[in-house]
């Protein structure tokens, strides 16, 4: 569970370390679809990547090729999971620029509880990449999915699933339970140090039409959410026995969370170079049954071998989104702004003018997700949004959001435009301005992918306003014109939607711009000294930007 707004924060950082990312997946070829190209950036760059796999990926068992039958082939759950180990080591021998059958060293890890993991490790020069296999069940005993029930029933105890011939075999029937598969996720955090944190969409979007295998009315894979949540529970776990060790100090991490199906929904925001080195990797991780890889089980997940990435008119591979987009650090005065540990923090410049920022001082404000807001008032104050992970249990007890504020050392919470505890988690990041008049408004994305919006005039927040117009990606751009009036810009489906006041200290209202043409990704909004604003953004599978002055 997620702490109150901290009144006063003081906790100490740890020191950052050597960079390292670890990635927390539900399944294997989560971070192939929907976080590449930032893994394959990451090697590339020397950062080091562990990457934990939650679940086995066992399904079915059944391990077919690309466009054929399937009911031709038997169910084997070991061999498949298996299989596919052997396809994401494929993958990354490739990402690391090796041959794809390049041998890896493999160890054996003790994760406590009884429960053991295969841990696959392969060098290249600089380049460093390690795979953990939690093995968790996708199934349980009964029918239904077992890790979203793991986390939001109590009592729920899942198996764990042998892949075959692999080292960490289990004969002693272990199995995990909600509290042992956080212990679990925040020991490794402890063990290998990351200073980034990447995961999966916890609050995926409300979505009435779905499709495949997306769960009833939302627009992503049950197991994508339940592995993101778990993630931030564990986050916040190892945090607060960080903070409460011996040397009271902060893990310095920072966080990225990745949309998974959600990319079905929206233009595809990548071009086809990058597409294109997507697909080398998932035709590697994908493998042939032809093919002979050393793994007796199974050279890879046959299913997404050849072309079928590229053909699927899901459309997964041909989009990359973050979850929570925005300012990761906001420059105001003298000080920087950012969230890590998943708290926030300022650093003073160290010397006037050098972009050279100190030690991080701890503000606190909860569990946070990682983009910020930042406005000055105009009597000189400084104001923080951001939004907050306000309860995280799971396990059968409460999970909601809310937007929290920072002001002058204390945190306090805005709410939600959402009254019922589902539809909080669908909030998006907030993006706050400050009018001429002094007003500051406040917007955020709500549960229906509209805009709504808070303004605190004379010291009083007004209630949440649905500002009404088209659904939109989160990411917002807001910006005020040379007569004072306030413009917000959000992607939609076919256009950019837009919002502003017909004059000066009027409200907010949805204004149309027919002439637009449909964003590849969220735009960029910034005024001038003559008074135009310049709307930036990219068209969909291009890496042409748009631009437009209004």
């Amino acid at each position: 569970m997620a702490a109150p707004p901290d009144p006063l924060a003081t906790q100490p950082y740890g020191e950052m370390g050597t960079p390292l990312v670890m990635q927390v997946l539900a399944h294997p070829d989560d971070d192939l679809f929907f976080m590449n190209p930032d893994t394959v950036h990451s090697l590339q760059a020397g950062t080091p990547v562990v990457s934990v796999y939650v679940t086995a990926g066992e399904s079915t068992g059944v391990n077919h090729e690309p466009f054929g039958p399937r009911h031709r082939h038997r169910h084997d759950r070991a061999a498949y999971s298996s299989a596919r180990h052997q396809g994401l080591r494929q993958a990354y021998a490739t990402m690391l620029g090796l041959p794809h059958f390049t041998p890896w060293t493999t160890e054996v890890l003790d994760l406590g509880g009884g429960l053991r993991a295969e841990m696959d490790a392969l060098r290249h020069g600089d380049r460093y990449a390690r795979l953990v296999f939690l093995q968790v069940s996708m199934h349980e005993p009964a029918p239904g999915a077992s890790l979203p029930l793991m986390w939001s029933r109590p009592g729920i105890a899942l198996p764990y699933v042998d892949a075959r011939d692999a080292p960490a075999a289990d004969d002693r029937h272990s199995v995990y339970t909600h509290q042992r598969l956080l212990d679990v996720l925040a020991g490794l955090m402890e063990r290998f140090r990351p200073t980034e944190i990447r995961t999966l969409d916890p609050d995926p979007d409300i979505q009435a039409h779905t499709v495949g295998a997306e769960q009833p009315g939302f627009s992503d894979h049950r197991d994508h959410t339940a592995a993101a949540l778990f993630t931030w529970k564990a986050m916040a776990q190892w945090v607060s026995r960080s903070a409460a060790g011996a040397t009271g100090a902060v893990p310095a991490f920072t966080t990225t969370a990745y949309r998974g199906y959600y990319a079905h929904h929206w233009p595809y925001n990548l071009p086809p170079t990058t597409v294109a080195l997507k697909a080398r990797f998932l035709f590697q991780y994908g493998g042939n049954a032809a093919w002979h890889c050393g793994n007796k089980a199974g050279c890879g997940d046959y299913g997404q071998g050849e072309n079928e990435p590229l053909a699927n008119r899901k459309g997964w591979i041909r989009s990359t989104h973050r979850r929570y987009p925005g300012a990761h650090r906001i420059v105001a005065g003298p000080y920087a702004y950012e969230v890590l540990g998943n708290r926030a923090v300022r650093r003073a410049e160290t010397r006037p003018g050098s972009g050279v920022w100190g030690e991080p001082q701890d503000l606190g404000g909860g569990t946070l997700a990682p983009a910020l807001s930042c406005v000055r008032t105009r009597d000189g104050e400084t104001l923080l949004f951001a939004l907050r992970f306000a309860v995280l249990e799971g396990h059968g007890g409460p999970n909601t959001r809310d937007i929290v504020m920072w002001r002058g050392g204390g945190w306090s919470s805005l709410g939600s435009p959402e009254t019922d505890q589902d539809r909080t988690r669908r909030t998006g990041v907030p993006v706050a301005v400050t009018a001429p008049d002094g007003s500051v408004h406040l917007f955020a994305r709500n549960a229906a992918k509209g805009v709504s919006t808070r303004a605190l005039t004379a010291g009083v927040w007004s209630p949440w306003r649905d500002l009404g117009g088209g659904e939109v990606q989160d990411g917002l751009a807001v910006v005020t014109d040379e007569r004072g009036r306030i413009h917000v810009f959000g992607s939609g489906h076919t256009t950019v939607h837009h919002w502003t006041q017909p004059s000066p200290a009027a409200p907010v209202a949805y204004a149309p711009l027919t002439h637009l043409p449909t964003p590849g990704d969220i735009p960029t909004a910034t005024g001038s000294p003559t008074g135009t604003i310049t709307l930036t953004y990219p068209l969909p599978a291009s890496s042409t930007e748009y631009s437009a002055r209004l």
